[in-house]
Formats: structure tokens, sequence, C-alpha cells
């Protein structure tokens, strides 16, 4: 038991992703006003989590499909596996292209379709946060 401490003690975690960029996420709550250092440390490391979990879903489709390379329709068949993802994340995937003939081609989303779910007030999709001028 106290070999074990003494490991983990010797092992120090470090997230992958800017603290910065994290919290600025973190805070399109509105309901966030604040956000202490073991909060931001501990969501640091579920993102870290989540991304590896879907990228080895992600790599084991496209092995599964006798593909080198993950592409995007790899992405959205990990997510719509993964019935939780799917419920967030499948919305802010980009719709692959039907005039490719391999369906790898990617268009950008229309707000104008009638298909697509609308956002609740107040959200927008992930990929806009990641854009310079939102």
């Amino acid at each position: 038991m106290a070999e074990e401490q003494a490991a983990s003690a010797d092992e120090i975690i470090h997230p992958t992703f800017p603290s910065g960029r994290v919290k600025r996420m973190m805070k399109l709550d509105k309901d966030i006003n604040k956000i202490n250092s073991e909060a931001l440390f501990l969501v640091s490391c579920s993102l870290d989590l989540f991304l590896e979990s879907l990228a080895k879903r992600s790599a084991q489709i496209a092995i599964d499909k006798k593909r080198k390379t993950v592409n995007l329709e790899h992405l959205r068949i990990a997510v719509k596996r993964h019935q939780p993802t799917s419920e967030f994340l499948l919305d802010s995937l980009l719709m692959p292209s039907k005039n490719s003939p391999t369906g790898a081609g990617v268009t950008e989303p229309s707000s104008s379709r009638s298909d697509e779910k609308a956002l609740p007030f107040g959200t927008r999709r992930i990929d806009q946060f990641f854009n310079k001028g939102s």
C-alpha cells in the first residue's frame, strides 16, 4: 500500500490542452462565474481522456474498414455508436458531401436545413467556438 502511494506521488499529471482555452470553453456556460484550479484541472484531464477514447474508437473503425487514415466518416461512426457522445457531439460534426464518390468529402452545415435540430437558446456549435471571429 505504501509503495502504491509512493509510486503515485512520483507521477505528476499534466493535461495536454492549454488551461486558458479549457477555461474559456467552461465559461461559455452562463451559469459559471468562477472556476477554481482544481475544477479546471479535472475538466482538462477529463478532456484528455475523452479525446483519447474518441480517437481510439475512430482508429478502430478505420482499421475495421481496412483504411490507413482516420477520416471524418470514421469519427462520425464512432460518435454514433457511443450514445452519450452522440447526443452532444454529432450535431457539431460536418456532414459528408453527397456528391463525393467515397463520401469522404465534407460540406459546411447549412443553417437553412429543415432536418437539423435547432440549438437550445444560449448555446452555439463547438466549431463556432474555435473560429477567430466568434
